[in-house]
């Protein structure tokens, strides 16, 4: 009802109006009294330190040879330790590589096993909801390839053979990408692979599939009306998180060690909370946004999802490439030693109880044992703070992120497209965002 309401001339309008009021737009970002110029992109200033415990990368190597300096960053004998009662345990990257190179195991005896699991998941008993597409011919074909480099000694990495996931938000070919909608897929040509799933690809890792997402990013439940809600492994009668729900949630299951997802406002981390797995939105400007979907140009980028924090620095390393200029200037590429162990003796964190403890008390009882066991093992303190002008911030986000999106989206798609081919969710979401004025969209910048 809200929908029909918020789509209706002249009521919609109104409608939305009060909506803005009551929820401080005005306020707060449209009709504030901002000094500071627009700032459209992170174009802060830095200084360069030189940080200790790194390993300084150089802008000409490989993605292959980028994943070989990330290796050598890590414990020579580091293992997934997460082993829940049913003895369940999420293998890493190295433990397939191992595995591959030894002959425990082959790619594609991984990936007949991955299909399986994946059709299971997908059937009426579980409805898991972690795939939009998964084409076993592709999958099956890049996994013999694999093999048979690893049967003739030549491997291109430690990502040889490797399954990862892609969100449906990023160009991965043969594969639509259709940002979890029934109609983008068909109305955009999909023509090559974006550039973090190419320089995957150079490193000989296996393209799983396009995993689920909130129906055009502007979500954050990962339940999706056109292609199923993705289910919490821990839990199937609660959410994935989203956007990137699906990556998270294939993760999480053991489905694969790695996953690619997008976060222009929490997409990768939410997920990746709800989900127990390690969420990584990289600095603006380090990956490439080529083949990615323009839903919020200044906030959005892609990122990674992954069971362990070395699957997730060995995946950084493959798909930071720095040979090509970034429209943002760019510190050197350092990737931490995981080897020492004591790399973060004195860690405080800043703590604000009026965000942190807005949850259930089941949850707040949680992520406080959290905090204390940190304190308890590793001598972490956490300092309560205020964060001034939060509210502020989180709406001139919202408008940024609404504003991009009807942007990049209306005149091509969305202004000749029947409105019943959106989920009801995104429909209202999409009426608030083509609300905001040019007006509004340089106050959120100018608070920024």
């Amino acid at each position: 009802m809200l929908a029909w309401v918020l789509e209706t001339p002249v009521l919609g309008w109104i409608v939305l109006g009060v909506l803005k009021r009551d929820n401080l737009v005005y306020k707060l970002v449209s009709d504030a009294e901002i000094p500071e110029p627009p700032l459209f992109t992170a174009t802060h200033t830095w200084q360069a330190i030189q940080e200790q415990s790194v390993r300084v990368t150089e802008s000409r190597l490989s993605p292959a040879e980028r994943v070989q300096e990330a290796v050598a960053c890590v414990p020579a004998a580091a293992q997934a330790q997460l082993e829940p009662a049913a003895g369940f345990r999420r293998w890493t990257v190295r433990d397939f590589h191992r595995a591959y190179r030894s002959g425990q195991a082959t790619p594609t005896m991984v990936a007949r096993r991955f299909l399986a699991a994946v059709e299971e998941c997908s059937g009426p008993d579980l409805n898991m909801g972690f795939f939009i597409s998964c084409d076993p011919a592709d999958v099956l074909r890049q996994a013999e390839d694999s093999t048979r480099r690893y049967q003739q000694g030549a491997p291109l990495s430690a990502m040889d053979g490797v399954l990862v996931a892609v969100k449906d938000e990023l160009d991965c070919l043969p594969y639509p990408t259709s940002g979890g909608t029934r109609w983008l897929g068909s109305a955009r040509r999909c023509a090559a692979d974006a550039a973090c799933v190419a320089q995957l690809r150079a490193c000989g890792a296996v393209m799983a599939g396009k995993a689920n997402m909130h129906e055009l990013g502007a979500g954050t439940s990962g339940i999706n009306p056109h292609h199923g809600a993705t289910r919490n492994p821990y839990n199937v009668g609660r959410v994935s998180g989203g956007s990137s729900g699906g990556s998270a949630a294939a993760v999480c299951a053991g489905l694969c060690p790695v996953a690619l997802g997008a976060d222009g406002g929490g997409s990768v981390r939410m997920p990746a909370a709800l989900c127990g797995v390690v969420g990584f939105k990289p600095t603006a400007g380090r990956l490439s946004n080529s083949g990615l979907l323009p839903l919020n140009w200044t906030v959005g980028m892609p990122g990674i999802l992954a069971a362990t924090v070395e699957d997730t620095l060995i995946a950084y390393a493959a798909i930071a490439d720095q040979s090509k200029p970034s429209p943002l200037q760019q510190p050197e590429l350092n990737l931490p030693m995981l080897t020492r162990t004591r790399s973060m003796p004195s860690i405080r964190l800043a703590k604000y109880a009026k965000w942190f403890d807005d949850s259930s008390e089941d949850i707040r009882s949680l992520c406080g044992k959290a905090l204390q066991m940190l304190r308890t093992h590793y001598g972490w303190e956490s300092v309560d703070v205020t964060v001034p002008e939060i509210e502020e911030m989180r709406l001139a986000h919202y408008v940024t992120m609404g504003s991009e999106c009807t942007a990049s989206l209306a005149a091509k798609y969305l202004d000749s497209m029947d409105r019943s081919e959106v989920g009801w969710d995104v429909r209202i979401a999409l009426s608030a965002y083509g609300s905001f004025s040019s007006r509004d969209y340089l106050s959120a910048q100018r608070l920024r």
